[in-house]
């Protein structure tokens, strides 16, 4: 099981989800959870299934202390670059929370100080911390949740099952069909070879 990082403070657990897709949002989490929270399949979110994401979301939108999701979208990532768009991202959410927390732990190596709170970037923090982990299930689901939305306006991309990640079949239909609102034009969207007329 993951454990609290300080129980004896209100720590604010923070990851994204998204940043390597070619399309929609980068999606960052922030969440303080109760000092008392326990849960034995909660982990990051990239190696737990769908069924146990969903509902580990649901048990942590009842049980949190506190909790706010940002999506950062695809003009900001293209005018500011996706490293400072992830890192807005979980900032905004941060300042979301109602309550200021006495301390950040981020999940990976980069983040900006924010308003004098004492952060700690954690390598694989969302396999080591409950709630960094938490962070990272709430980012994913909300983000799918959106990609699965905008699936419906343009299906021939299929992000209701790549979510907007370059699979081969996303760079096939991007070839065919062109890009849209939804891509992110400072992205590599096709090999060298294949060009796209924006």
């Amino acid at each position: 099981m993951l454990k609290s990082y300080d129980k004896s403070k209100l720590v604010a657990g923070t990851d994204e989800a998204g940043r390597g897709c070619l399309a929609g949002p980068v999606t960052a989490a922030a969440i303080i959870l109760p000092k008392n929270f326990k849960n034995k399949i909660l982990n990051d979110s990239k190696v737990m299934s769908l069924k146990n994401r969903n509902l580990l979301r649901n048990l942590i939108h009842e049980n949190s202390f506190d909790f706010a999701v940002t999506h950062v979208f695809m003009e900001e990532i293209d005018n500011m670059n996706i490293l400072n768009a992830s890192i807005t991202a979980m900032q905004r959410s941060i300042i979301k929370l109602k309550t200021k927390p006495d301390c950040i732990i981020v999940d990976g190596n980069r983040f900006k100080p924010l308003d004098s709170i004492p952060h700690e970037c954690i390598i694989k923090g969302d396999g080591k911390f409950l709630s960094i982990a938490a962070a990272s299930v709430l980012a994913k689901t909300h983000r799918d949740e959106y990609m699965e939305k905008i699936h419906e306006e343009f299906p021939m991309y299929n992000w209701i099952k790549n979510k907007g990640y370059p699979t081969r079949e996303h760079r096939a239909a991007i070839e065919k069909y062109g890009i849209t609102k939804y891509h992110r034009k400072s992205f590599k969207l096709l090999p060298d070879q294949l060009k796209i007329e924006f």
